[in-house]
C-alpha cells in the first residue's frame, strides 16, 4: 500500500504500526498494547478489520446509551455543523439552552442550573469548586472504592488505586468505606444490616469537624470499583446525615445516570435529591465529548451574586449539545428508561442462572443495565480470584481475551466483569450475550 501524506490509512497493518509508534494508549504499558482495530459500529455491534461482528456488552466505557451510529444523533451533529460548529461559552446558543432546560426538567427536586464541561472528570472538578466556593469550607468526603475521573482533583476524591502514581493529591480529602454488601466492612449480611456504613461516616465527621466539611461526593451507584447497589435506605440516611451537619451532597451520576440503572438517575431509586449532580457519558451517548454539573436552586442563587471561578473553552460546545438534545429525544421516543429496567431484570435473572453453574462466580448484582459479576476462588470464603488493587490484571486479561474470541466485548477488571449494554438492547441480544459469557467463564473456572 502506498502511504500518501494526510490520507486516512485503513490497512490494518498501517493502523497497527501508527498506533504502536504514535499513540499513547490510556492506562497502558505501551509495549504491551495491541488494540483491536474497529472499522465500523452500529446499534449494539462492533465490526473489526476482518469483518467479524462483536457484541458491545459494555457500551464501550458505559457511555453509548443509544448505541452506535444512531441516525438521529448523526443527523443532529451534521445539521449543527452546517449551521454553527463552534461558538464560545460567553455567547448564547440555542442547543445549549435547550439541553440545559431538558436536563433541569428530568433532574430530581430543585436542581435547575447547568454548567457544561467536556467530560466527567471536569464535571467533578467544577463541582469541587462550586461546593468550596459556596460553603467557604475546604474538606470533602469521598469513598475508598469510588472513581471520579483522572484529573488532579477528581482523582484525589476517590480511593481507586489509579491515584497512587500521582500522589500526593489534592488536600482536604477524607475517605470513608463504601456500601459493599457482598464484603461488608462491618461484618454484616443483608438480613442483619443496620446501615453501619452510614453510622461510620458520622463518626468520621466528628473526627474531622463538620464545620470544615463542604460536601460528600458519592457515585449514584458505584461503577468500575464494583457495581455496589445501595442497600435499602442508604441514600435517604446519607441525605439526612448531610442535612444534620450542613454538608452538601454531590452525586456523581457520570456512569449511573441517563437510564443506566432503569431510572433517570440512580438517586431516583430512593427519591433522594442531592445538592449537585455531575454527569457526562449518557448525556449524548459519547458522540461528542460532553459533561456537566446541575446545581440546586440554593447553590444557583448563591452564584447569582457571587463569581463562579471556573470556565472552559468548550463549555456547551454546539455539536455536543446538539447531540445531547437529540439523545434526550431518543430516550422519550424509544422508551429507553423502561427498556433499561426490563432488559436489566432479564440480564440479572439470566446471569444468576449462570452463577449457579460456575464455581468461579461468587456474586451477581446490579440495577437496570448496570450489572457486575464478581469472581472468586471459593464461594464459601468469597476469596477473590484476583485481589483488588493487584499489580497485575490477573484473570481479567485472560477472560477479556476469551470473551472477545467468542465475539463479545465485556469490560473486565481484576475479579469483576461489568455488563452494561446499550439501552437499546433487545431480548435476543441479551440472551446471546449471556450464552457467550457462560461459555467464556470456563477460563475463570479453570483458574481457581
Amino acid at each position: 500500500m502506498v502511504e500518501t501524506a494526510g490520507a486516512p490509512y485503513t490497512d490494518p497493518e498501517v493502523v497497527a504500526r501508527n498506533t504502536r509508534e504514535h499513540v499513547l494508549v490510556s492506562w497502558s504499558v505501551q509495549s504491551k498494547t495491541n488494540p483491536v482495530y474497529i472499522t465500523d459500529a452500529e446499534g449494539v455491534w462492533l465490526y473489526d478489520s476482518s469483518g467479524r461482528r462483536i457484541l458491545d456488552f459494555s457500551s464501550q466505557l458505559l457511555n453509548l446509551q443509544v448505541g452506535h451510529k444512531h441516525p438521529k444523533l448523526v443527523q443532529a451533529i451534521q445539521e449543527q455543523a452546517g449551521k454553527m460548529a463552534y461558538i464560545g461559552p460567553n455567547f448564547a446558543n440555542d442547543v445549549r439552552a435547550e439541553l440545559a432546560r431538558r436536563l433541569a426538567e428530568v433532574a430530581p427536586g430543585d436542581l435547575t442550573r447547568v454548567l457544561f464541561t467536556t467530560g466527567g472528570a471536569e464535571a467533578n472538578e467544577n463541582a469541587l469548586k462550586a461546593v468550596r466556593l459556596a460553603t467557604g469550607r475546604r474538606k470533602v468526603i469521598g469513598r475508598y472504592r469510588a472513581y471520579h475521573g483522572a484529573t488532579f482533583g477528581a482523582m484525589s476524591l476517590g480511593g481507586d488505586n489509579r491515584r497512587w502514581a500521582n500522589e500526593p493529591g489534592m488536600d482536604g480529602v477524607v475517605r470513608v468505606f463504601d456500601p459493599y454488601c457482598y464484603r461488608c466492612s462491618f461484618g454484616r449480611e443483608p438480613q442483619s444490616c443496620s446501615l453501619e456504613c452510614v453510622s461510620h461516616i458520622e463518626e468520621v465527621i466528628s473526627y474531622e469537624g463538620a464545620d470544615n466539611i463542604a460536601a460528600m461526593f458519592i457515585e449514584g451507584l458505584t461503577g468500575t470499583n464494583g457495581i455496589f447497589v445501595n442497600p435499602p435506605g442508604y441514600l435517604k440516611k446519607l441525605r439526612a446525615l448531610c442535612d444534620k451537619y450542613g454538608i452538601l451532597l454531590v452525586a456523581d451520576e457520570v456512569m449511573s445516570g441517563f437510564g443506566r440503572t432503569g431510572k433517570w438517575w440512580a438517586v431516583d431509586h430512593e427519591n433522594v435529591v442531592p445538592d449537585v449532580i455531575t454527569f457526562a457519558k449518557g448525556v449524548n451517548s459519547g458522540y461528542v465529548p460532553l459533561g456537566g454539573i446541575i446545581l440546586s436552586q440554593k447553590l444557583s442563587d448563591y452564584f447569582k451574586d457571587h463569581m463562579f471561578w471556573g470556565g472552559l473553552t468548550y463549555s456547551g460546545h454546539p455539536l455536543a449539545c446538539a447531540a445531547g438534545v437529540a439523545n434526550m429525544q431518543v430516550y422519550d421516543d424509544e422508551g429507553l428508561i423502561d427498556n433499561s429496567a426490563r432488559m436489566g431484570d432479564l440480564l440479572l435473572r439470566e446471569m444468576r442462572k449462570v452463577q449457579e453453574k460456575h464455581p468461579s462466580v461468587g456474586d451477581v448484582r446490579g440495577q437496570g443495565l448496570f450489572v457486575g459479576v464478581e469472581l472468586v476462588k471459593n464461594k464459601q470464603t468469597r476469596e477473590p480470584i484476583t485481589p483488588w488493587n493487584s499489580p497485575s490484571s490477573g484473570i481479567a486479561a485472560d477472560l477479556g481475551k476469551a470473551l472477545m474470541a467468542k465475539g463479545i466485548f465485556v469490560y473486565c477488571r481484576w475479579n469483576m466483569m461489568f455488563l452494561a449494554p446499550p439501552l437499546i438492547v433487545k431480548e435476543e441480544e441479551i440472551l446471546h450475550g449471556v450464552r457467550l459469557m457462560d461459555e467464556a467463564l470456563a477460563v475463570a473456572d479453570a483458574a481457581i
